[in-house]
């Protein structure tokens, strides 16, 4: 059964001991950065990053330590070549691709590394084309937006511009036959209970899990992406009700609380249980 990552961190790749400290904050993935936190003169030292960091997992992290993904440059830019010589064989869990617009580029990353892609759009080209770039190549892994470069080529002056972009991409992952997309990072480090509530909007909207750039955001994501033990009893009870309903030759029913179970209700009772098994159930 595959496992659900909650939490994405970033950490620049250049910066040696933040990538060490980032594989035992206790996140689910840790996504080394090539790209937009790495100065020109430092991607070299941050490719180099990339297997150390995979060796300090195989040797140093507990066996159900944090994934190791990496964010390469755009491949058609003056970095990519290197990056994807760089994370090919490198034995990273997969690559995360910025600026995701083109799915033929997309496939060329694909065929070229072998690895699992999770796509990011980032500009209007991109979310316009997004139901074919997520099924572009069975590599494609899953697909997010990119938001503070999506509100920039959108000319958004408001969070609430995106709401449209949130959910169509939601819709592209789930057409497509991928995981629900995991949500964009929330910038202002500072500001937790904004990112609470950031995050109970994007679980309720389609969301699970969350990219992050400060480990101090782990729990707050973690907690919401998590279903809760009343959550799971609730769901629980929902699947219980439509066995037994079912053993009665009926599919329509009222539970013990007064509330309509049907196959739609069971099939989101049973997205909620899949979750807190394939979470860990760890809050």
């Amino acid at each position: 059964m595959t496992r659900v990552l909650r939490s994405w961190l970033y950490v620049p790749g250049h910066r040696a001991e933040r990538v060490a400290k980032a594989l035992v904050t206790g996140a689910d993935a840790v996504v080394v950065d090539l790209e937009d936190a790495v100065p020109p003169d430092r991607k070299s030292d941050a490719r180099e990053a990339v297997a150390a960091a995979v060796s300090a997992v195989d040797t140093a992290v507990a066996a159900d330590g944090p994934q190791v993904w990496v964010r390469v440059n755009d491949p058609d830019g003056p970095w990519g070549e290197a990056d994807l010589d760089a994370v090919t064989g490198s034995g990273i869990a997969g690559v995360r691709l910025p600026r995701s617009a083109d799915p033929d580029a997309v496939r060329r990353v694909a065929e070229r590394t072998g690895l699992p892609l999770q796509l990011v759009i980032e500009t209007a080209a991109g979310l316009a084309r997004a139901v074919d770039l997520a099924a572009a190549h069975p590599l494609v892994a899953g697909i997010g937006l990119g938001e503070a470069d999506l509100a920039a080529d959108l000319r958004l002056v408001s969070d609430a511009g995106l709401e449209w972009a949130r959910g169509w991409v939601v819709v592209a992952a789930r057409a497509a036959g991928l995981p629900s997309p995991v949500q964009s990072v929330w910038t202002d480090v500072a500001d937790l209970d904004g990112l609470r509530a950031s995050c109970e909007r994007g679980r309720a909207t389609g969301f699970v899990g969350r990219s992050v750039v400060h480990p101090r955001q782990l729990p707050v994501v973690h907690d919401v992406y998590t279903p809760s033990p009343e959550q799971v009893r609730k769901a629980t009870a929902v699947v219980r009700t439509a066995d037994e309903a079912r053993a009665r030759g009926e599919v329509a029913v009222l539970d013990a609380d007064g509330r309509f179970v049907d196959p739609a209700v069971v099939e989101r009772a049973r997205v909620v249980l899949d979750l807190a098994v394939l979470t860990g159930g760890d809050r």
